[in-house]
């Protein structure tokens, strides 16, 4: 059986073997007035009563341990903890008007004023203004290194708070009208095409310096958002082409090597996003977000902020976004060591990608294919510590990935050279290992090269073999020669 396929049975079985919370009980007044005193271990007591479920059914849901839980609900243990409190909620449904998440210490009210050094608002209490967004933009692709370093102290206890308030935050309404010059709609089809055409081009070739052109691009649209006329629609637009290139510009950064940078930009498109009124593009920059948590030691975060993506998105109509945005909760489970859950997600993912692309997914989205399905389902057998399912995986993804995508393709080939070495396959794996060299010698990529060094550690305990010498010896002169140039 294909293993997708075998993923999408367990998907089904998961989810009809996984307990749901009736929609009555968030109408229960006792339950309601535990949530507003923040007794959470009173909720899920009253919860768990209500609907039948056993406390290993509350800890499917939240992640949370049983014993946890059996000492939360006696009063034994708190939960103070943001971002498990933003889990436990999650994974409950709870509806967002039923809980105003508490916001860490520096971003109380009484803190606010002095809330404000920290640069391009990065507090997400502040009101979801245009002058908020204007000022999380200056940080991004303008602010100095100081405002940047202050933005980094605030970021990462701003995450779980900036996923909620962007879920549950009110925007004003985008208008503006100024003496400026009328912004029309032929220009910002010119803007949606630069956009357009860096993600293309970043696909391609890397990021290498699409850095810079985010930014002065990101700039351009500052200053029409602050120096132009337009009305609210037409406002809400260039919102929205704001959104998608800050969200772009951080995955540039991301790219490039700069693990800490991307947040800045994902917080300014958040903000953007909710301006233009456009969910699927505040899902975007969570799936980004995502990324940025699986990939630098904190994948609870991209299981939180995909499930709240695919949360705002659900009702749509958007099979490749949300399967996209399973791909990565997917990749965050596995990292955590949790098989079933990240199989159960890859499961759904190639259900909805089979359905195929509907008239509500994104243009920007058009990278969805079977190809990044399965090469992200090896990639999550590759952390699960199952090299055979990963090889079986990225062989099917290398066949059905769209052939421009050179940078996509080098990362799952890297991964399936990592994991034929694991199998033992060494004639495989140094295979693999000599195209992902030949595609290294033409992307732009630190993400990628970081990939590539991987890789050729893995070929260490094995160097006295035949294959793997010549991929070490082709690296070292590679490496040789760029040193001269």
């Amino acid at each position: 059986m294909d293993i997708l396929c075998a993923a999408c049975v367990r998907a089904r079985t998961w989810e009809k073997n996984t307990p749901s919370i009736p929609e009555r009980i968030w109408n229960d007044p006792d339950v309601r007035n535990a949530f507003d005193a923040w007794d959470f271990g009173r909720a899920s007591r009253l919860i768990r009563l209500h609907g039948g479920l056993r406390q290993d059914d509350m800890a499917n849901l939240t992640g949370l341990s049983q014993a946890f839980l059996s000492m939360l609900e006696k009063g034994n243990r708190r939960l103070t903890n943001i971002d498990k409190i933003i889990e436990f909620l999650t994974g409950l449904g709870v509806p967002p008007d039923l809980v105003a998440l508490p916001l860490p210490h520096a971003f109380a009210p009484a803190a606010q004023e002095r809330s404000a050094q920290f640069a391009g608002d990065a507090d997400p209490s502040l009101p979801w203004t245009a002058a908020r967004m204007v000022a999380a933009l200056d940080t991004a692709a303008g602010g100095s290194a100081m405002d940047r370093r202050r933005f980094l102290t605030a970021s990462g206890v701003a995450l779980t708070a900036f996923v909620n308030a962007w879920d549950t935050a009110e925007a004003e309404p985008l208008h503006r009208a100024a003496e400026g010059s009328r912004l029309t709609h032929d220009l910002l089809d010119g803007l949606q095409r630069t956009t357009d055409n860096l993600r293309t081009m970043d696909a391609s070739d890397g990021s290498g310096t699409l850095t810079s052109l985010g930014n002065r691009h990101l700039q351009f649209l500052q200053h029409l958002l602050e120096e132009t006329s337009y009305d609210e629609a037409t406002g809400r637009r260039l919102a929205a082409i704001i959104a998608d290139t800050a969200t772009q510009t951080g995955w540039f950064v991301f790219d490039s090597g700069d693990r800490d940078r991307p947040l800045s930009y994902l917080y300014a498109a958040l903000r953007a996003a909710k301006a233009s009124q456009d969910v699927r593009l505040g899902a975007g920059a969570l799936s980004y977000i995502a990324i940025h948590g699986y990939s630098t030691g904190a994948p609870h975060h991209a299981v939180s902020a995909a499930q709240r993506a695919r949360g705002k998105i659900r009702k749509l109509g958007t099979p490749a976004l949300e399967a996209m945005l399973l791909t990565r909760q997917a990749r965050g489970h596995a990292k955590l060591g949790e098989r079933q859950a990240a199989l159960a997600a890859l499961g759904k993912a190639a259900e909805l990608c089979a359905q195929g692309r509907s008239e509500h997914d994104p243009h920007w989205l058009y990278w969805v294919n079977e190809g990044e399905i399965h090469g992200q389902a090896g990639s999550c057998y590759l952390d699960l510590g199952d090299p055979r399912n990963a090889v079986a995986s990225f062989t099917k993804a290398r066949e059905a990935l769209n052939p421009a995508d050179h940078r996509t393709r080098g990362l799952f080939l890297s991964r399936a050279a990592t994991a034929h070495i694991e199998q033992g396959d060494i004639e495989a794996g140094c295979a693999t290992a000599q195209e992902v060299l030949d595609l290294a010698e033409t992307l732009q990529s630190a993400r990628f090269e970081s990939h590539v060094t991987s890789m050729i550690q893995q070929l260490q305990p094995v160097a006295h073999t035949p294959y793997a010498q010549d991929v070490l010896e082709r690296r070292a002169t590679v490496r040789a020669t760029g040193s001269r140039t």
